[in-house]
């Protein structure tokens, strides 16, 4: 008699458990879905904090701060010695968020540094989606004016070697997503269209400045969209 209330007891517990768990998983919510981690690259003459309001407002739409990562890093050199700090970052990055690519937004010579580490340092293969705000992608002659003084900036002029090379085959190599959002009034562009590239999804946004392209709340919608 009390072994067959045991069974009994058992069985009864067996049940609870089983409903309390159901209703436990019932009761909690989703988790909303992770997202590529995001390495923002800033230009000429700035560094990481450029792109505060945009990492607030990727926040603010659900990504976590461990998913958002601004790199400074010494704009006066090369943009080929940047390439190889890029590098050496992202690898960082996706050690410590355990991703295996990551989406790239850059700002205006950001565009060429991260353009060589895609195309030169095997780059296409840890990055998913790439997105040129404000990109010197073809040369600026506004270049000329510290063309003189650094090597960064003598890269930009339009017809240096360095671009020449760049962007000779093919602009937007691998499988990657590429975007180019570009001003029809950057008065740091000349010609505006320099910030285009072949093969890329390529989106004149109106008139914005330059420095406030990517502090642009409707341009950054955009870019969410593109890279969500």
């Amino acid at each position: 008699m009390q072994r067959h209330k045991r069974r009994i007891a058992t069985a009864l517990s067996a049940v609870t458990t089983s409903l309390l768990l159901s209703l436990s998983l019932a009761s909690t919510p989703a988790h909303a879905a992770s997202h590529n981690p995001i390495v923002f690259v800033h230009g000429l003459s700035s560094d990481s904090t450029t792109w505060d309001d945009w990492i607030a407002d990727f926040e603010a739409d659900g990504y976590s701060s461990s998913e958002l990562y601004a790199i400074s890093y010494d704009w006066t050199k090369s943009n080929v010695t940047t390439a190889s700090t890029l590098s050496t970052y992202i690898q960082s990055v996706l050690a410590r968020t355990g991703a295996s690519k990551v989406d790239l937004v850059v700002h205006s010579m950001g565009a060429l540094n991260s353009r060589y580490y895609l195309k030169n340092l095997g780059g296409t293969s840890y990055v998913d989606d790439f997105v040129s705000v404000a990109g010197v992608n073809h040369g600026t002659s506004i270049a000329s004016l510290c063309g003189w003084l650094y090597t960064s900036c003598k890269e930009m002029q339009t017809g240096s070697s360095f671009l020449t090379a760049l962007n000779s085959g093919d602009e937007t190599p691998g499988s990657v997503s590429y975007a180019a959002y570009w001003s029809d009034c950057d008065a740091a562009i000349d010609p505006d269209t320099s910030a285009e590239l072949s093969g890329a999804t390529n989106v004149d946004v109106g008139c914005v400045s330059h420095t406030d392209m990517n502090n642009d709340h409707g341009v950054y919608e955009q870019v969410r969209n593109f890279v969500s």
